[in-house]
């Protein structure tokens, strides 16, 4: 797991059981919004069908760096935490850190006790469709 993400779920499991959720929601305040190019053109954004929130992202894939980018209204701060999560452990990676990330990395982090099952499984759902766009950009 690339360092930066590994550090993000250690921070999450050494937090008091009753802290993760704040924690998840400060992630959710730091999403950073989208770059002007994706907010004309939402369009080229792909819907995460498994969040219960509507969010979307687009993936740009170099040969040496993987960039995320999110959409997740505010009335979603658990969907929005998740994507936080993800941009700042992954954005700026490798294509090969970013595919090297396991699966179900995230549930080291101590939240699924506090989160439902639907919401853990959108945090799946936006990881798998980021490793799907950054290797059919290794393909391209």
């Amino acid at each position: 797991m690339r360092d930066k993400l590994h550090e993000i779920v250690e921070e999450f499991a050494d937090t008091p059981k009753e802290l993760r959720l704040p924690l998840l929601l400060d992630f959710a305040n730091s999403l950073p919004p989208l770059p002007e190019r994706l907010l004309e053109d939402r369009d080229g954004m792909e819907p995460v069908e498994e969040c219960q929130a509507p969010l979307f992202l687009a993936v740009d894939v170099a040969p040496d760096e993987v960039r995320l980018y999110f959409d997740a209204p505010p009335e979603a701060p658990t969907s929005r935490g998740f994507a936080a999560v993800l941009h700042e452990g992954l954005d700026g990676a490798t294509p090969e850190e970013v595919l090297a990330t396991p699966n179900d990395f995230y549930l080291s982090m101590g939240l699924e006790e506090l989160v439902t099952p639907l919401r853990m499984r959108g945090m799946a759902g936006m990881l798998a469709r980021v490793k799907r766009r950054v290797a059919a950009g290794i393909e391209a």
